[in-house]
């Protein structure tokens, strides 16, 4: 019984809140949308707020209302999870009300719902670009804000996504080797890897990824040594020891020292052995 009594009082609740509702999409009394909506919006009853904010941002264009009401629906988007909706109306804010009352959460919000938008480092990174832009623009705009080391925290997070996008290309050179069935424009898949990887160095110099990156060039030089001619072997030879102490004073910590140590000692034979062979001849 008590069962019965309680499904009762939730379906008359719920039937009461749609009947309200619909009364407010009824009303023509924008003054009292815009308050309904705002309730809605604090209650965090965003599909039924976005609905009404969607006709009093054309209504109250112009107005210290219009200018909420924009903020308020992009903030919709934003919470429902529809994030590329949430990103137009709160760009259309930032260009609609430069100086609004709402624009440094405007840009936030709209870097923030790009940066939730962006894709695996697999796929197409221009949404990432677009987010490095908004969260970098928002810096600009607002470099003592309280939310900048919230973005800063996001840009990083992006730089790295890019990095391990180009870092995926060049280990996929370097497990190529030899192989030049791809090379087709001459070259060889060990110098296309350590140029994607300088290329990224160039473009993202603080990565987080900055010691793998630095020890795959080093691998790169060592077997690119190796599978050489005679002509040309010795020069990276010690190349690749150049690139040895450079990896050794950036990173004497290094959990990879032992491998490098090793590349090290190799070339250093080499060098020396053609060293003999010279001193022979």
């Amino acid at each position: 019984m008590k069962k019965v009594l309680s499904i009762i009082v939730i379906s008359v609740v719920v039937l009461s809140s749609c009947n309200s509702y619909n009364n407010v999409l009824k009303s023509t009394d924008y003054g009292y949308k815009y308050e309904a909506a705002k309730e809605y919006y604090t209650a965090g009853q965003y599909a039924r707020a976005y609905q009404l904010l969607e006709e009093l941002i054309m209504v109250l264009k112009g107005t210290d209302r219009g200018e909420e009401s924009l903020f308020m629906l992009g903030m919709c988007h934003y919470n429902l999870r529809d994030y590329e909706t949430a990103c137009m109306y709160l760009d259309r804010y930032v260009k609609s009300y430069p100086k609004g009352a709402y624009v440094e959460l405007a840009r936030f919000y709209d870097g923030k719902a790009s940066y939730l938008e962006s894709p695996d480092p697999r796929l197409d990174q221009s949404p990432t670009y677009n987010a490095l832009s908004l969260l970098q623009d928002f810096l600009q705009f607002h470099p003592y804000s309280d939310l900048a080391d919230e973005v800063n925290d996001m840009i990083y997070e992006l730089q790295d996504r890019l990095v391990q996008k180009e870092y995926d290309s060049a280990k996929l050179y370097f497990n190529l080797g030899s192989y030049t069935g791809n090379c087709r424009m001459g070259g060889n898949n060990y110098e296309a890897c350590i140029i994607t990887i300088e290329n990224v160095l160039k473009q993202f110099p603080y990565t987080r990824r900055r010691e793998d990156l630095y020890l795959m060039i080093l691998k790169c030089r060592y077997e690119l040594a190796q599978k050489s001619v005679a002509e040309k072997s010795e020069e990276r030879y010690r190349q690749t020891i150049d690139e040895y102490f450079g990896f050794k004073n950036e990173f004497p910590q290094s959990d990879h020292m032992k491998e490098a140590d090793q590349i090290y000692k190799r070339c250093l034979s080499k060098v020396k052995a053609e060293d003999g062979e010279k001193a022979m001849n």
